[in-house]
């Protein structure tokens, strides 16, 4: 039951190792743990996402606390709602990205602070495992409904400052996006791709981040007249774009074009995932904002927005995350921005693109470990001394034409490899210097 209590959520395969039963004592646990008079419980469209909202749900009500049932939702709209409604706390029940047979929570504190292992879950497991919940409460919680759609939807519509109409094709992967994109309506047009809601996800992983999910967005906007093309994850929280040509537009480059929508209305502080492209601190800052570098993970990169007041942060797997909306991903936004740019600048979103792809980068790669990661590090540190280094995630080391970041998974036993140069022949023989050294050759 251990292996269900994740780094940044619980979550594993329903009726195996999360049944209702887990779901209950979960629910107690949660109770137990925040205190939580009230709690906002959103949920996707799996098949059991439904019994597990209820076994959740009275869990959390035989510890006295109120349910707000906000039905299906998704995950920023889940986000909204907690802060919206300021709830003591919300849950968003989904698996995100993962395949149909898997299922799990989401959890937040009252403000839509997200409970992380290290600030939470790992209690939760602990509270289940030893079932050391506070007594039930003598007057149970009460179960009400709530349809926070209209109100997100209004909300975001508001950010929408295009100066022409525009066409977009979107690929729903028939999950939550097509809940998510009902606060684009009267905004955008657009034709859809899998917009019938089936949590079997039957056409393809509902993840944009793996680029082969993407063929038959590129197929249709290379086939249409659309101004660009979208892809949101299972559960909303993530978004992946091609432009008009149906080529695909890396996370990070999104991250600074973003920006330059926001920075337009705003000036303030921007997060970028430290995998980023150089060129992304360079745009936000040509932009009149400030660039501060985020490591990897939401409940970090929530934190460090909020101890600096940030107004955007763009995270390398399309997370986008935004003050205007609690402090949290809002994948409704990210589109919104995207549109705006290219509504008003008169170009097109490739030409926009273009002169951001000015460095070369190597991509994430992943490397299996056997055993302690610290002696890679080190060898790593000792071999590029007279670089700039730095560990905000891993280890960090910057050249003037080239840099790299390595870190160690937070689930797996990989070293994560991310490299960018000036030129495609310093990138490579830069790469394969590095993986030489991870790999002990």
């Amino acid at each position: 039951m251990g292996s269900i209590f994740k780094a940044y959520d619980i979550r594993g395969i329903y009726g195996a190792d999360l049944t209702d039963e887990i779901a209950y004592k979960i629910g107690r646990a949660f109770v137990t743990l925040v205190g939580c008079r009230n709690v906002a419980i959103g949920r996707d469209i799996r098949p059991h996402s439904e019994p597990l909202f209820e076994a959740f749900a009275r869990g959390c009500t035989d510890q006295g606390a109120g349910v707000i049932d906000l039905g299906h939702v998704s995950t920023p709209m889940s986000y909204f709602a907690n802060g919206r409604l300021q709830t003591d706390a919300s849950v968003m029940i989904t698996a995100s990205h993962n395949p149909a047979q898997w299922n799990g929570f989401k959890l937040c504190r009252a403000n839509t602070i997200p409970i992380s292992g290290a600030t939470g879950i790992q209690d939760i497991e602990r509270i289940v495992q030893e079932e050391s919940f506070n007594p039930k409460a003598s007057l149970a919680g009460h179960i009400s409904r709530y349809d926070i759609a209209p109100e997100y939807a209004e909300h975001i519509r508001q950010f929408a400052r295009l100066s022409r109409p525009l066409k977009i094709a979107i690929d729903f992967a028939n999950g939550m996006g097509i809940w998510e994109a009902t606060a684009l309506e009267g905004v955008l047009s657009w034709d859809g791709l899998y917009d019938t809601p089936d949590g079997h996800f039957p056409n393809h992983e509902a993840n944009p981040l793996r680029t082969e999910t993407l063929q038959d967005l590129q197929e249709t906007v290379r086939n249409g007249q659309y101004d660009f093309g979208v892809a949101f994850d299972g559960d909303a929280d993530r978004v992946g774009f091609v432009d008009e040509n149906g080529e695909i537009i890396s996370m990070d480059l999104m991250t600074a074009l973003i920006a330059q929508d926001i920075l337009s209305r705003q000036k303030g502080t921007i997060f970028y995932d430290l995998r980023s492209s150089r060129v992304v601190k360079e745009v936000i800052e040509q932009a009149g904002g400030k660039a501060m570098m985020s490591r990897v993970g939401h409940a970090f990169i929530k934190q460090q927005m909020r101890d600096n007041d940030a107004l955007f942060a763009g995270e390398l797997s399309g997370h986008y995350y935004f003050k205007d909306n609690f402090t949290t991903e809002s994948a409704a936004l990210a589109v919104l921005s995207v549109a705006n740019l290219v509504s008003n600048s008169g170009q097109k979103l490739s030409d926009l693109v273009k002169p951001l792809r000015k460095y070369f980068a190597s991509g994430e790669i992943n490397t299996r470990v056997n055993g302690d990661t610290k002696p890679v590090l080190n060898k790593l540190k000792a071999k590029y001394i007279t670089a700039h280094e730095f560990e905000l995630d891993g280890v960090s080391i910057e050249f003037p034409d080239w840099w790299f970041n390595v870190r160690c998974s937070n689930t797996e036993p990989l070293i994560r490899l991310n490299l960018e140069a000036d030129t495609q022949e310093k990138m490579e023989q830069k790469r394969d210097e590095v993986l030489d050294i991870i790999r002990g050759n």
